[in-house]
Parts: C-alpha cells; structure tokens; sequence
C-alpha cells in the first residue's frame, strides 16, 4: 500500500540563517491509531478526525502535515494535544519553502514522551448512498426491511480501521471543496501565533487552525439544520478507488400493504403497484428517519423461502414517524378498464351570429376492475375533469381537489368489481349557471 499523506517529526535545528534550514533527520511516524469519517450526502464533503500517539522531546518539536496526490482541503487542518495539552504550545504554522502541498507545525514542549494527538480536516472524494431491501411475506402483509450503505472512496487516501459516520441534511459551501483542495499556499509563508501563552490556557489545547494561521481563501461553511446523524456499526477499512456496502439496519414483521394506483393521465393504461409502511415503531422502525436511497422489492412465494422480484424504485427521505409509498412498476395481474358507455350534448346556446356560445355534456362512465392475483389488494382509481362539471354515481369516492375524485376500493382474490358515474360538464355560457 502507498502511504498517500504522512507526518513526520523534524529535530529542531538551529542554523546561522534562515535560508540554511535544511529539511534533514526526517523520522517516518506510526500509522493512524483511529480515524473517524464523517460524511455528508448532499455535498460532496466529509470531515476526517484521525489520532496518533507521538513522541515529543522537551524544546522544539516540529511536525509536518502532507496533503500530496489528496482531495484534501488545506484551509481546513487542525492539530489537537488530546494529553499534556497544557505542556505543548503552538507557536506557528509554515508553508515551507519549494515544498508542495506540505505544513509544519512549530510545536514548542514542556513534556518529554508519548502524547495522543488528534488531527482533524475536511477532504472531498468520499460519498455514500443508501440501499434498502425489502422482502415480503405471500399475503404481503409483512415485510422485512434491511438497510445498507454504500461508502465511495476517491479521495486519494487510504483510511484503515475506520468509524464511518453519515449525516442526512444540507449543507451549503461557498466555494466547492475541491477547487480549495487543488490550492497551493503561498511560498515561505510564517505566522506567529498571538498570545500564544493566553490562548493556550483559555482554550487548554483547542483546535488552532491553518485556516486563521495561513489566511488562504477561506471556504465558509455554514451550520447544519434539521440533519440527523448515525454511526455505522463497528469499523472498516475504505481504500480509496474502493467502494464499500456496510450494514445499517434490519427489520423483521414490518407491516406493509400492496396498494394500487390508476391514472390515465400519468399512467395510461397501467396500473401501478406501489408498497406503503410507516416508519416508526408500531412498524417495528422509527428509530431514526431514513435517508434517500434505492429499495429493491421481493416476495415469498413458496414454502421452500423462494422468492420474486416485484420491482425496485428511488426512495426519498423518510422521517420518522411518517408514511412511505414505494413505486414499484406496472402489474398486469390488476386491470382497470374506462369504457365510455354514453355520451349527450345537451342545452346548446346560441349567440346573435348563429355561433354556439354554450353547451352541456353528459358522459356515462364504466369502470371494471379485475384482480387476477391471489391475494386481496387495494385499489386507488383517480379519474380527472375540467371546467364546469358535477358527478353522480353510487360508488364512494372523495375529492382529491378541484378537478379530481378518486375512489378506493379493496379487492378480494381473484376478484371483479364495476361500478359506473355520471358527470354533466358545462361549456361556455351554460357554465357556472
């Protein structure tokens, strides 16, 4: 494996000018002891909080930070003492000269030994996106439910052992974080820290940051709202050019229901199958809402735990405690068919031309519906008007707005229903009257 970033110690060197500062007694540190990734999914940003255990030396410690062949974000580094933080000072941060994309940290010590450090930055590269699968009983009436993360490294960094965290929510940039992470510092650029010893016993070894020290441009980034954020079991390794599926979540016995929907003008002639649940306990859920993703869709259908494929979709977010209804295509076991049975044009006006200035339509609607499955299922047929009209029939249906009804209706295995209406239309003067 190529060690992409590293951190070296520098023995402090003493020479006569500064231009002889040479970059020598150059000692490799041990790898990361924990790294901790934070992403977000609506930016293409995450936060990176490693540890290390280093070896200070009483006096003057310097310690180099490289972002080399990284999606690493400059502007972002911060150095933390997590012990003997009251020992170590800071006393500034350089951008070596004829060095590319390197830091020092001048790190004045009163402790001789073993300090756990934590490193902190943002870095772009890394993504993730969620995968649901959802199998069903045969009467499809539960389901179980599991929940998966996909994780995406092309940041350039290898990150081993890693706790991976996601947030669901917003956050806005300025400035996109790979534009900052392609900056290059300014040569030879020092920055003395100011009242180092008054920070350092106000703060007690609070992040110091390249940001405030180097003073390049800055990305702002603004406070997340409304998010939620959960932690994924346990820890992996994510080697950059590598994606990687993590558990997340498994439910078993989550009610569910297999719910149809018809509308010709959305849908044409087919019916749509669609699987409602809610996510919250009752459900055997609600334990956190559920972020975008892509759910794929089976059913039992034999005692030997075979199973169908019934269909997958894209999934927005679902809070808690709310319902969802998953599209999952066009089952042809379930047939809808409009026929116009009759059709009147009636109380025809005429203006002082001879031309139709209003009229009234009456059309006489059947509606059959077929339910070829084994199983009982619940229909939602929408049907839509214009202008000025007015509906009678004997079925039950509801007002979806103002020119819309649906009526629902549940079906029995293998069974056939039809039912007919009546909708009077008024055109041109004759409406509204």
């Amino acid at each position: 494996m190529i060690l992409i970033k590293y951190f070296v110690f520098l023995s402090a060197i003493v020479l006569a000018t500064a231009n002889a500062e040479a970059r020598i007694n150059v000692v490799t540190l041990p790898g990361r002891d924990s790294v901790q990734l934070t992403i977000y999914n609506s930016v293409d940003l995450t936060m990176v909080k490693e540890t290390r255990v280093l070896t200070f030396r009483k006096g003057m410690n310097r310690l180099e930070f490289s972002w080399a062949n990284t999606l690493i974000d400059p502007t972002s580094v911060e150095f933390k003492a997590l012990s003997h933080a009251d020992e170590l000072d800071l006393l500034d941060i350089r951008f070596p000269p004829r060095v590319s994309n390197a830091l020092e940290w001048r790190i004045q010590s009163e402790f001789e030994g073993e300090v756990l450090v934590e490193i902190q930055y943002f870095t772009s590269g890394l993504s993730w996106s969620a995968d649901y699968v959802a199998e069903a009983n045969r009467q499809e009436k539960l389901m179980s439910l599991h929940g998966s993360v996909k994780v995406t490294n092309k940041s350039g960094e290898d990150y081993e052992n890693a706790q991976v965290r996601l947030v669901v929510g917003v956050i806005r940039l300025v400035e996109q974080i790979k534009k900052l992470a392609s900056m290059e510092p300014a040569e030879n650029v020092i920055v003395e820290s100011v009242a180092r010893q008054t920070q350092k016993k106000a703060q007690n070894g609070a992040f110091r940051s390249a940001v405030d020290a180097a003073q390049p441009r800055k990305v702002v980034k603004e406070g997340v709202s409304e998010y939620f954020l959960y932690t994924v079991e346990g820890r992996d390794t994510i080697p950059t050019g590598w994606s990687k599926k993590l558990p997340s979540f498994e439910a078993s016995a989550v009610p569910v229901s297999s719910y149809y929907k018809f509308e010709a003008e959305q849908w044409g002639e087919n019916v749509i199958r669609y699987y409602k649940f809610r996510n919250d306990k009752p459900s055997k859920l609600g334990e956190e809402p559920l972020p975008d993703g892509f759910l794929k869709a089976f059913r039992l259908v034999s005692d030997d735990s075979l199973l169908s494929f019934v269909g997958s979709s894209a999934v927005k977010y679902i809070p808690l405690n709310e319902e969802v209804e998953v599209e999952l295509g066009a089952d042809p076991e379930v047939r809808i068919k409009p026929t116009l049975t009759n059709y009147q044009k009636i109380d025809l006006r005429f203006g002082q031309g001879g031309n139709l200035v209003g009229w009234t339509t009456m059309n006489t609607w059947q509606i059959e519906v077929q339910n070829s499955r084994e199983i009982e299922v619940t229909i939602d047929i929408r049907r839509s008007f214009q202008g000025d009209w007015s509906m009678t029939t004997e079925a039950k249906y509801e007002k979806v707005d103002a020119n819309k009804v649906k009526f629902l209706m549940t079906l029995k295995p293998h069974e056939s229903q039809k039912f007919t209406y009546e909708v009077v239309t008024r055109f041109g003067e004759s409406a509204n009257r």
